[in-house]
């Protein structure tokens, strides 16, 4: 199972959204960077990903982006070839 990273912060509806679907395909541990709770991190996130809003995701070394970008992966039926280290 490829490695996945998330920005997120503790309220944020997106956030949990994503980590659900995540969970739901298998994905047993996130490794999570709460921008609430380091600013610095948001900007390191978006010096990475050019974007403010959470959550931003990477699997493995590919930047997924947002919780919409992880939905329409999933649903386009890439999502288990990438968690499964294939590409999207």
């Amino acid at each position: 199972m490829a490695h996945v990273k998330m920005y997120t912060t503790q309220v944020c509806p997106y956030c949990i959204r994503a980590k659900m679907l995540l969970k739901q395909r298998g994905v047993h541990e996130i490794e999570e960077i709460r921008v609430d709770l380091n600013p610095a991190e948001r900007q390191t996130m978006m010096q990475v990903t050019g974007r403010r809003t959470v959550p931003q995701i990477f699997i493995g070394d590919m930047h997924v982006g947002g919780c919409d970008d992880l939905i329409a992966l999933d649903q386009r039926g890439g999502l288990a070839p990438l968690l499964n280290g294939g590409a999207a």
